[in-house]
């Protein structure tokens, strides 16, 4: 008859063992969590600490725990507008994994939610690939793992932090060759296999519609759109438009783009010589969207953008990533002086039943005008004389532009451009919204520009007889120091702000330098490395055998450091001992290398000189078999200091 098999026991879930467990949850959950949508992440922020406190002290009922769920899924839906993409996808996931602690019973239940965290930190990556979220990154991993190895050595009390991390940190000091030359060496297709996944909801920025009062939240934001630096002088601010999506379609409250015109041809810019204009790098930040924020009249882009019928710059594929361009612009000049039919009846387009006080406004004066451009001024004197500019301006019922022009008659550049074009198309007129940025931040330490969220902008776009479109910028009439002042003419009215300068200049050069480096490290600067350092030619093949030949030797290293002996006793109680045989040794009393230690101490007290001697040894020896041979945390960590501190005093008389 078998033999019953002997059950499992599974070591029980200590309270160290718990907090190690939540800590490593959080911290892994804390770099992803950092680029969740505000509403979303303070959210999931929430549920974490009171998971967390439930996993510390008492397990969540069942019915509270089904509630979370559905409450905390419904949130990141609702807060990602019902669009299950790449974001939301990590979202829930997150929710999920903090939700995850607050079941945590078992021994097996730890394992698996630290298990299931290591996701979190790589999929802030899919995010973010700067420092930061490196850092956050390391710390999260070195977490978990030492989460792991509590768990692999239950039952066993836990050894002091201040002796595990040493350790730790060993042991990724020896994968760091290895993992530098897996990146700066392993083979990288100028083309991936796969792109990163596709996301439902666009990053914070620019939109493809714009309504009175809907960038309130992005003119606070001061996150980097893109970095700009220029082959030589910089522009004069007021040429420095960067033009993003062109709205047409207007529904008496909102501008959005008319995907029907998309079909149309791109339309013949000023020819472009060969030099000439200025000449500059534009690195974007990623959006998930194509547009491409270059200066107005652009020329000298790559095969892998277009132009679009709107004279705007786009790429051929959503920009997901950290990308670069390199660009020429010429002087701004009208452009397209000869316009579709269809297209013009596009651009004049407006809503029935909208604004009867701006178009009644736009035919009297239009008519008693002397031509397109003499209305045009006087609407201009109109805005600078009567309006004033403010972001705190008060929301705007059905009719926009009538309450705008002549009853609130406070605004920013959505209600000017939205109000001007309007105008524009009532006195018939073709016209349009431009959306993009302007101005920008010069940083004096990198030597480049930086054009923030919060430097967003709206103009308008006017089509002249026997011209074509001419930018109109009707804000920059009524307030030209939000458009044009760089921070170098704001800075002298905070010295608070002006002090502070360096430091961020110095932040965003890391960074810029970082991106340059690291982010944008690709098949084309991978060829470029080892170009530069005698292997020319490299192909796919030469660089593959580059990696084979560095990876064997990193990993040689890192086996030679694991394979050479310890200089001296690292233990530090056998450390003392070595040095308490020594000491006795120079007093003739060697330990032999086969002697064992009570074998040594009935010699030690029969050649003690003095019997006080002979026990005050004794003593410590019999201290040390203890300590040394008795089980698994026997005795605390004070009794083996004051052992090693009493062996380190001891001298033999």
């Amino acid at each position: 008859m078998k033999a019953a098999a002997a059950p499992v026991i599974r070591p029980a879930l200590t309270p160290s063992l718990r907090r190690a467990v939540v800590v490593a949850v959080l911290a892994a959950a804390l770099p992803l969590l950092l680029h969740l949508p505000g509403t979303v992440g303070m959210g999931i922020g929430a549920v974490a600490l009171v998971s967390g406190w439930s996993a510390l002290r008492k397990p969540l009922p069942l019915a509270l725990r089904l509630l979370l769920v559905v409450v905390i899924t419904g949130a990141v839906l609702v807060g990602f507008g019902f669009r299950v993409g790449r974001d939301a996808g990590s979202a829930l996931m997150l929710s999920m994994l903090v939700l995850k602690l607050s079941e945590l019973r078992e021994f097996d239940d730890a394992k698996r939610v630290v298990a299931y965290a290591l996701f979190a930190p790589f999929a802030a990556f899919l995010q973010d690939q700067g420092p930061i979220t490196l850092g956050l990154g390391l710390l999260a991993a070195m977490g978990v793992l030492l989460a792991m190895g509590r768990l692999a050595e239950a039952p066993a009390a836990p050894r002091p932090l201040q002796r595990e991390i040493p350790g730790l940190l060993r042991s990724l000091a020896l994968a760091t060759p290895l993992a530098l030359v897996g990146f700066w060496l392993f083979p990288r297709l100028p083309t991936p296999l796969w792109g990163l996944p596709e996301n439902a909801v666009a990053r914070t920025g620019l939109s493809e519609s714009m309504a009175p009062g809907d960038w309130i939240d992005l003119l606070a934001n001061d996150r980097p759109a893109f970095r700009v630096r220029f082959d030589g002088p910089t522009p004069p601010s007021d040429t420095l438009y960067w033009r993003g999506p062109v709205l047409t379609r207007f529904d008496g409250r909102e501008w959005t783009r008319n995907e029907w015109l998309g079909g149309f041809p791109a339309p013949a810019l000023p020819s472009a010589p060969s030099t000439g204009g200025v000449a500059y790098t534009l690195t974007l930040e990623p959006t998930d969207r194509r547009y491409v924020f270059a200066l107005e009249s652009p020329a000298g882009w790559s095969p892998e953008l277009e132009l679009g019928f709107d004279a705007t710059l786009r790429s051929r594929t959503p920009l997901r990533a950290l990308s670069q361009h390199r660009l020429r612009a010429l002087p701004p000049e009208p452009y397209e002086p000869m316009l579709d039919r269809g297209l013009r009846q596009s651009f004049l387009r407006l809503p029935d039943d909208y604004n009867p006080r701006t178009l009644q406004r736009a035919r009297e004066w239009r008519d008693a005008a002397v031509d397109d451009r003499a209305y045009i001024q006087r609407v201009l004197e109109w805005f600078n004389a009567e309006h004033a500019y403010s972001i705190s301006a008060p929301p705007l019922g059905r009719h926009t532009a009538d309450e705008f022009l002549f009853d609130t008659q406070e605004g920013f550049c959505e209600h000017f451009s939205s109000a001007f074009v309007i105008l524009m198309r009532g006195a018939g007129i073709p016209s349009r919204v431009v959306t993009g940025y302007t101005g920008g931040v010069p940083n004096r330490v990198g030597g480049y520009w930086v054009v923030r969220q919060m430097d967003a902008h709206a103009w308008s776009e006017v089509w002249l007889d026997g011209e074509g479109w001419v930018r109109v910028d009707p804000t920059a009439a009524v307030a030209p120091e939000r458009i044009y002042d760089t921070l170098d003419d704001l800075a002298g009215e905070a010295d608070f702000g002006r002090a502070l300068r360096p430091m961020f200049d110095i932040g965003d050069s890391l960074r810029e330098a970082w991106n340059n480096f690291v982010v944008r490290y690709d098949a084309l600067r991978q060829a470029e490395l080892l170009q530069n350092l005698g292997w020319r030619g490299a192909g796919m093949a030469q660089v593959g055998q580059a990696f084979v030949i560095a990876a064997g030797i990193a990993l040689g290293l890192t086996l030679l450091v694991l394979m050479w002996p310890p200089k001296g006793e690292r233990d530090p109680l056998l450390h003392a001992w070595r040095g308490f045989l020594r000491r006795w040794a120079k007093r003739g009393m060697e330990k032999h290398p086969d002697e064992t230690a009570e074998a040594f101490l009935e010699r030690l007290r029969s050649g003690a000189s003095t019997p006080s001697t002979a026990d005050d040894a004794g003593a410590l020896v019999r201290r040390f078999i203890a300590q040394r041979y008795a089980p698994a945390n026997a005795h605390t960590d004070q009794e083996r200091a004051a052992l090693i501190e009493a062996l380190k005093r001891h001298r033999p008389r």
